[in-house]
C-alpha cells in the first residue's frame, strides 16, 4: 500500500485489536515445552527468541510492524507464540514442533499484509517472525546483493545507496514493506517499465523446506526455485533470502508531482493518461492517484488526480518526453526536481527532507500508521472510456472524503516483453496499467468494516466491464479473500483454481505441480496458499480457516 497522499491515521489501541480468549493455555504450554526442547539439544536459550500471551513484550510485538490491523470478527485467534528466530536451527525446532502438535506457522516478514494472512488465522497457529533475518550483502563488482527476508526495503534501499550512487533494486516504493512477502510475490516499481518488478531479478534464493533442509537453487532445482519468484514463497517453505542482480541507474533521477482536480480537467486527462502512459519512454513511470475530496474552492466534492512520475534521467529530457505526448498536463520545470535514486524513495514517501537513515526504521514515527483497510486490484487491457471515469468519480463521493483511492500504475516498457511464463507473475505483458483499490477507517466497529468493504465490493462490481476478463486478473501482492479460499475437502484444487488462475493465469497448474512435489502434505498452508494434488491432509486438524 502506498500513503502517497501524506494521510495521517492516529494508531488504535492494541486492546481493539485481538480477541485473545480462543486458544488453549495447554497448547501454549505443548508449544513451548517442545520449542525449549528442542533447543536445549541445540545449546540455544529460547528466552529472547520466543514470546508467550504473557510476556510483556507480546502484545506490541504483535502488532508493530503491522499495517493492517484486524478487527476481531476477523481474527478470532492470537497466536500461541511469537517466535523472533535469530539462527536456522531454531526455524528448524519451530518446523518440528508445528508437526509434532498440528499448530499451523504463519510467516511475517514486514507486516504489509492486505488480508492479514501473516499474523492471523482461525486455527491454533504460531508467527514466525522473521525481523531479525535482516542481513544484507552488496557486492559491487558483479552487482548482486543477498538480502534476508526479514530486512525491509528501506534497509535494502540504504545499505546499496551506501555502496553505491548509480546502483538500486527494482521494488516497491514503500520502505516498510518486508522483502520477503514482496519479492516472492512478483514487486512492482516505479522502475518497473525500465527494469521489470524484483521478482524478475532474483539469481538464487535460501529456502527452509518442509522436512527442515536447507536448500539453495541448485539443492531445490529450476521448478520450485521458478516457483518462489512471484507465486508467493510460503506456499513452499520458509524462504531466508533472496540474491539478487542490482541495476545500473543514472546518478541523477527526476520526479514531479502535479495535480489536478475535476474543475481544472482531471477527467479528460486521465482518459489522456491511458493511451501514453504504457507507450512512453521506458525511462519514465506517470503514476495516477484518484481520490474524492472537499473543493478548497467550493467546499463540494471534487475528483483529485495526482499524477506522481518517477524519470531515469534529467530534467531537460524529461519536459522533451512530456511535451510531445501528454502535453495537456502541462508540466512545467518549477514541478520538477532532480535528486539521486535514494533521495527519490524519501520523495514519494513524503519525507524529502528527513535524513536517508529513517529507511532503517521499521515504523518511522508520524509517517506510518496502522489502519484497518481493505484492498483489491485489477488489470486494464483497454482504456476505460469517459463515461466508466465518471461512474467512478461517483462512486468515490459516496465514501468518505479521504478515505479511499484508485492507484493507476501503467505498465508497458520492458514488462511487455517478458512471457506469461517466465516466472509465475503473468501479468508484465498486455496491460496498460493495473489498478489499487484501497478503502481505510479507523474505528473497529463492525458495523464500520461492513459499510466500507461493501463499498469496495460495489466498486469492484462496477469495474467489471472495464477490466480484464477470462480471468479477472489479480496481483498477489495485494491479497484479496473475497476471490475466494481454500477447502481441506477434496475439491480444494477446484477452489483453488478460482483465485488460482486470477493471481496466476496459466501458471497456476505448474505451482501447483510444484507443490504436490515439495510438499505433499500441505504443511505450509494459508487461506489462499498454493494447494497440493492431494486430498490426504491430516485430518485432526482444521486446515484453512473460513
Amino acid at each position: 500500500m502506498d500513503y502517497s497522499w501524506g494521510i495521517t491515521v492516529q494508531l488504535l489501541l492494541f486492546a481493539n485489536f485481538w480477541v485473545l480468549g480462543a486458544s488453549s493455555s495447554a497448547q501454549d504450554k505443548h508449544f513451548l515445552q517442545c520449542l525449549t526442547d528442542q533447543f536445549e539439544l541445540s545449546n540455544l536459550d529460547p528466552s529472547n527468541v520466543v514470546y508467550t500471551p504473557n510476556n510483556a513484550s507480546y502484545a506490541s510485538l504483535l502488532l508493530s510492524p503491522t499495517q493492517n490491523l484486524r478487527p476481531p470478527s476477523t481474527s478470532p485467534r492470537r497466536p500461541l507464540l511469537i517466535i523472533t528466530p535469530f539462527y536456522e536451527l531454531e526455524i528448524q525446532a519451530v518446523i518440528y514442533c508445528s508437526k509434532k502438535l498440528g499448530a499451523h506457522i504463519r510467516i511475517r516478514s514486514g507486516g504489509h499484509d492486505y488480508e492479514g494472512l501473516s499474523y492471523t488465522s482461525g486455527v491454533p497457529f504460531v508467527i514466525l517472525d522473521m525481523r531479525n533475518f535482516r542481513s544484507i550483502s552488496v557486492n559491487t563488482q558483479d552487482k548482486t546483493a543477498w538480502v534476508e527476508v526479514g530486512a525491509t526495503l528501506g534497509q535494502l534501499y540504504y545499505t546499496i545507496a551506501r555502496h553505491s550512487r548509480t546502483l538500486a533494486i527494482t521494488a516497491g516504493s514503500c520502505p516498510t514493506v518486508g522483502v520477503g512477502g514482496h519479492f516472492s510475490g512478483g514487486g512492482y516499481s516505479m522502475m518497473s517499465r525500465k527494469h521489470g518488478i524484483a521478482a524478475d531479478h532474483i539469481i538464487d534464493a535460501k529456502l527452509i523446506n518442509a522436512d527442515g533442509q536447507i536448500l539453495d537453487r541448485r539443492s531445490m532445482g529450476e521448478d520450485l526455485f521458478w516457483a518462489i519468484r512471484g507465486g508467493g514463497g510460503a506456499s513452499f517453505g520458509i524462504v531466508l533470502a533472496f540474491k539478487v542482480e542490482l541495476i545500473t541507474v543514472p546518478e541523477t533521477v527526476t520526479v514531479f508531482t502535479v495535480t489536478r482536480t475535476s474543475e481544472q480537467n482531471a477527467t479528460q486527462l486521465v482518459d489522456r493518461w491511458q493511451y501514453v502512459a504504457d507507450k512512453i519512454d521506458e525511462n519514465l513511470l506517470v503514476r495516477l492517484f484518484l481520490r474524492s475530496i472537499r473543493s478548497p474552492v467550493h467546499g463540494n466534492r471534487t475528483i483529485q488526480a495526482s499524477f506522481t512520475s518517477l524519470y531515469l534521467g534529467g530534467v531537460d529530457d524529461l519536459l522533451l518526453i512530456m511535451q510531445e505526448k501528454l502535453p495537456e498536463l502541462g508540466l512545467v520545470k518549477e514541478d520538477c526536481t532532480e535528486m539521486s535514486w535514494i533521495e527519490s524513495i524519501l520523495y514519494f514517501v513524503h519525507m524529502k527532507n528527513e535524513s536517508l537513515d529513517i529507511l532503517l526504521s521499521r515504523n518511522p514515527k508520524g509517517v506510518y500508521k496502522s489502519i484497518y483497510f481493505k484492498g483489491k486490484s485489477d488489470y486494464v487491457r483497454h482504456p476505460i472510456p469517459i463515461n466508466g471515469l465518471e461512474g467512478i468519480w461517483r462512486l468515490l463521493h459516496e465514501e468518505d472524503a479521504n478515505r479511499a483511492e484508485l492507484q493507476f500504475n501503467p505498465y508497458g516498457g520492458i514488462l511487455s516483453t517478458y512471457s506469461e511464463s517466465e516466472t509465475p507473475f503473468p501479468h508484465s505483458a498486455g496491460n496498460i496499467f493495473m489498478i489499487e483499490y484501497v478503502v481505510w477507517w479507523t474505528s473497529p466497529e463492525n458495523s464500520d468494516l461492513e459499510r466500507h468493504v461493501d463499498w469496495i465490493r460495489r466498486l469492484y462490481s462496477y469495474m467489471s466491464p472495464y477490466v480484464s476478463t477470462n480471468p479477472r486478473a489479480a496481483y498477489l501482492n495485494y491479497r484479496d479473500l473475497d476471490l475466494g479460499i481454500n477447502s481441506q475437502d477434496s475439491t480444494s484444487y477446484t477452489q483453488a483454481s478460482v483465485w488460482g488462475l486470477k493471481y496466476f493465469g496459466n501458471n497456476f497448474n505448474r505451482l501447483v505441480r510444484v507443490k504436490t512435489k515439495v510438499d505433499p502434505s500441505n504443511f505450509f498452508r494459508n487461506e489462499q496458499s498454493i494447494p497440493p494434488l492431494s486430498s490426504h491432509y491430516n485430518k485432526d486438524i482444521h486446515l484453512w480457516s473460513s
